[in-house]
């Protein structure tokens, strides 16, 4: 189920107008959360090349990002967007969309954790408008 979920994540975020821009995303962990049955845990991190991004979307999840190196700029949709820098951290909730995903360089990679809470089995990542 694992592999099943993390290669719905690749194509969510390699779905996008140039593939060689797309992050590259590595999975870490998957742990059933028994004391919330029917939860789960997806631990990955996301690199981002030079001048990288991600396609618009949102999480079947409550996602906690640290970035790791680099720099990123995120923004939800409502938000203003931000530049976080190694050793800020994010979160964004299952409803929320995430409007801009992408490395605040054009020479740096940019690389970031991300801890998912979400529903046994679901799709860690939706493509959204």
């Amino acid at each position: 189920m694992t592999n099943k979920l993390v290669a719905l994540v690749l194509l969510g975020l390699m779905t996008g107008p140039a593939v060689a821009e797309g992050p590259k995303v590595v999975p870490l962990m998957s742990k059933d959360l028994p004391e919330s049955p029917g939860k789960e845990i997806l631990m990955i991190t996301v690199e981002h090349p030079p001048g990288g991004s991600t396609p618009v979307h949102r999480h079947n999840a409550h996602a906690f990002g640290y970035v790791l190196e680099g720099s990123i700029v995120m923004q939800l949709k409502g938000g203003q967007p931000v530049t976080l820098t190694a050793g800020q951290s994010f979160y964004e909730g299952p409803d929320d969309v995430h409007v801009v995903d992408r490395n605040a360089s054009s020479t740096q990679p940019a690389k970031f954790l991300v801890l998912l809470i979400k529903d046994k089995g679901a799709q860690a990542l939706v493509p959204a408008q």
